[in-house]
């Protein structure tokens, strides 16, 4: 199967932004464990900070993808154009959170993205990057 990993904005920012929040370890070295784990399958990764990008890739991800992971951080509570996006494409798209934003600020209680997609995995830091692939494969696309 062929994977997508989006994750949004300040997410390249990962092991250096809030680590009580978000852990130590940054995406791009984690990603390399996350392909060893499934290395019969093709994992690949998009970010941006830009919200018309991120609705670009997931567009692009339609028919070239099995499955897409998401974690679309703060465009998450904010963005009806990723909502709309996720509701038109037909490849599906697990949403992720590395923390647990029910436990944070009220503003992060409301997901836009999350009644549009498969499933919500949140709180389990960057494990959840794996539970939504396995996920992903044990549907079989």
């Amino acid at each position: 199967m062929k994977l997508l990993v989006v994750n949004g904005p300040n997410l390249n920012l990962l092991g250096r932004r809030e680590p009580g929040v978000y852990g130590d370890r940054s995406f791009e070295s984690y990603l390399p464990a996350l392909r060893k784990r499934f290395p019969e399958h093709d994992i690949d990764h998009y970010q941006s900070n830009v919200e018309g990008e991120l609705v670009n890739a997931l567009q692009a991800a339609d028919g070239a993808f099995d499955g897409v992971v998401l974690n679309a951080g703060g465009y998450t509570h904010t963005s009806v154009a990723l909502r709309d996006c996720i509701a038109a494409i037909k490849v599906p798209v697990i949403e992720v959170h590395i923390s647990n934003v029910l436990k944070r600020e009220e503003f992060r209680h409301t997901s836009l993205i999350g009644g549009v997609c498969l499933g919500t995995i949140a709180g389990l830091g960057l494990d959840g990057y794996r539970l939504a692939v396995d996920h992903l494969l044990s549907r079989g696309g």
